[in-house]
């Protein structure tokens, strides 16, 4: 695998010339084949969780029928075991899928146990990984040591999650960049996004990589927006819908007047 430049992993992805790579999150076929092509998507994650939202029955059909369409991004599998021989035997599978398939590997167990060394191992053997459910500084750290090495990899650090703690992710963000900044392979993603802002704090973190569901990619439209002219459109919208009420507020103002 290539070690990618300091330069090149921070390609600019066409948004506002910001170096940060912009995924697409989700589990609906529909969604990812008309982001397959979109320039501004460069890669796709996914998770059992939301698998099993949008209805997927047949994991590996799944995937195969994603990856017909999705041939040179990269695209993000999950392991569903908890032991890590099992991890590191279903790791192996879905990596087999296609080259530019990255297997997710959560940071512990469900039992808390980490999993760094499942993690070394696959890397070690060439195996992309994507390490996931990431929230601590240690736990990033601890990553990076593992797969240092090793193949191409990402450090998924769940900042959505982390600020719903109350906890304010950016410094939380740059404190991760900076631990893995020794180690060209590892990139880092801003994971669970909240709001479109997150995509310009990411991006000035330091972060490699954000990923963002259908309705934070929508909203990305909006970048650069007239602020009056959207002013004018929300008091539209506000006023379009009150005319359901219309009739009600007249003949109340009628009935006050007689």
């Amino acid at each position: 695998m290539t070690t990618l430049s300091s330069t090149e992993r921070h390609s600019r992805n066409g948004a506002d010339g910001l170096r940060i790579k912009l995924f697409a999150d989700g589990a609906s076929t529909d969604q990812i084949f008309k982001l397959a092509d979109d320039p501004l998507i460069a890669g796709f994650t996914t998770n059992p969780t939301l698998m099993r939202a949008s209805g997927v029955e047949d994991y590996r059909a799944f995937a195969r029928q994603l990856l017909d369409r999705v041939r040179t991004k990269p695209i993000s599998f999950e392991v569903g075991a908890d032991e890590p021989d099992e991890m590191y035997h279903q790791a192996k599978e879905i990596s087999s899928w296609g080259r530019n398939v990255y297997v997710k590997i959560p940071v512990t167990n469900t039992r808390g146990e980490s999993t760094a060394q499942v993690a070394r191992r696959l890397s070690q053997e060439g195996v992309q990984v994507n390490v996931t459910a990431v929230f601590t500084i240690d736990q990033v750290s601890k990553t990076v040591a593992a797969l240092e090495g090793g193949a191409a990899s990402v450090i998924s650090v769940f900042a959505g999650r982390i600020a719903d703690t109350g906890r304010d992710p950016v410094p939380h963000m740059k404190a991760a960049v900076k631990a893995a900044s020794h180690v060209p392979t590892v990139e880092v993603l801003w994971a669970s996004p909240r709001e479109v802002l997150n995509l310009y704090q990411a991006d000035a973190a330091g972060c490699q990589i954000i990923t963002m569901t259908a309705d934070l990619l929508a909203k990305v439209q909006l970048r650069g927006k007239d602020l009056l002219d959207y002013s004018r459109e929300t008091v539209r919208m506000f006023h379009s819908d009150a005319q359901s009420l219309g009739e009600i507020l007249t003949r109340h103002r009628e009935r006050k007047a007689a």
